[in-house]
């Protein structure tokens, strides 16, 4: 370990790799946690169903960004309201509630990064294997299950998920 418990081997995550779960209608790929950055992040690509949204909640110990790849989705954030589309980056500071829907018919695909890493335990300990490349299929969240590995995370559900938000307005252009 080197200066302040980072690690002074470089890591590496080929495209593809990482460990795969299943958590709620996210397929994740785990590509950094807390225990390999020695706590400064965790890193997670996601590929998320459209009309999937999870319930309102807060991270008391971390901040949560986006980096969207792929698709649209709409984020809430206290009384602030983001719709982000491909090369979009979203900010979501620690102690706001929070919640996203994907819009439209096709799948989202991004990255979550949470800082300091620690928050990444909600997904990995809350999800699952993965039975096959897909997505999983839609069923009803155990909430409170979810409910208490948020609690174990520093999280904390505080509200219902977000309906999606339909197609964006046509904006008037300058001629």
């Amino acid at each position: 370990m080197g200066a302040e418990g980072i690690s002074s081997d470089a890591q590496f995550v080929p495209a593809g790799a990482g460990d795969a779960i299943w958590f709620l209608r996210n397929r994740m790929i785990v590509k950094a946690t807390a225990a390999s950055t020695g706590g400064g992040f965790g890193l997670l690509e996601s590929v998320i169903a459209p009309g999937f949204s999870p319930p309102l909640h807060v991270h008391h110990r971390e901040d949560e960004s986006f980096y969207i790849l792929d698709g649209e989705v709409t984020m809430k954030c206290g009384e602030r309201q983001f719709r982000a589309t491909a090369g979009a980056f979203v900010f979501l500071p620690r102690g706001v509630p929070h919640t996203f829907v994907v819009e439209g018919d096709r799948p989202a695909r991004l990255l979550t990064l949470l800082t300091p890493g620690g928050g990444e335990g909600v997904f990995i300990d809350g999800g699952r294997p993965p039975e096959h490349d897909g997505l999983p299929p839609a069923t009803p969240p155990d909430i409170e299950a979810l409910k208490q590995v948020s609690v174990r995370y520093g999280a904390e559900i505080v509200g219902p998920p977000m309906a999606p938000v339909g197609p964006r307005p046509e904006v008037a252009r300058d001629r």
